[in-house]
């Protein structure tokens, strides 16, 4: 199978395993689908979800165009093993995000409702990282780029990584703050934001 076409099928696996059959299993559980959005009118929020939406379309129509000729990939020297470890970090990224989401069982949520509160989460992977699921998601972005190096793998990667760097410094950290006072600061000195032990909130 041509990069581009395996790189389609792990795209469109990972968005219906990661929201589609998420939210249903959320639905049926809970009798909500934990959807929220990304956005509730403030700049911030409209600028990190339009990072976010363009970098997910982008990544998306990647391999689409390559197929069709429309954009060129990198011949990576040697890029069979380079491919192979591109591939490796998607399959690693999306089994993480989906642990995690099984992790934060009832409180799962894409984006996130100002007025909502749901429960801290501080086990298993979350005491490592406090974001796990985004994690995931930039090592499968990476793992992606590796796979299929192209314009716009590059710059779905950028829009991705400067997304959840605005969504969690802009908006998830002071609404978590806000919600949870001194028990997130408490946790947020101890455990680093998207890897461990870097990113760490040294506030009082």
């Amino acid at each position: 199978m041509r990069p581009a076409a395996l790189a389609l099928v792990l795209y469109a696996t990972f968005l219906i395993v990661a929201f589609g059959l998420r939210a249903l299993v959320q639905y049926r559980r809970t009798g909500d689908h934990g959807l929220r959005g990304l956005a509730h009118g403030d700049p911030s929020e409209w600028m990190a979800s339009g990072l976010l939406v363009s970098g997910v379309v982008l990544i998306g129509v990647s391999p689409i165009a390559d197929l069709l000729g429309l954009v060129r990939s990198t011949e990576w020297s040697g890029g069979s093993w380079l491919q192979g470890i591109g591939f490796g970090l998607c399959v690693f990224g999306a089994a993480l995000v989906v642990v995690s989401q099984h992790q934060m069982g009832n409180s799962w949520r894409v984006g996130l409702d100002p007025g909502e509160t749901t429960a801290l989460m501080t086990g298993g992977l979350f005491a490592v990282v406090r974001n796990p699921i985004f994690t995931g998601v930039l090592l499968a972005t990476v793992g992606f780029f590796l796979m299929l190096p192209n314009v716009m793998s590059a710059a779905a990667s950028l829009c991705i990584f400067l997304g959840l760097e605005l969504q969690v410094r802009w908006i998830e950290e002071p609404y978590l703050t806000r919600i949870h006072g001194a028990r997130y600061l408490s946790y947020a000195r101890e455990v680093g934001r998207f890897a461990p032990g870097i990113g760490r909130i040294d506030r009082t």
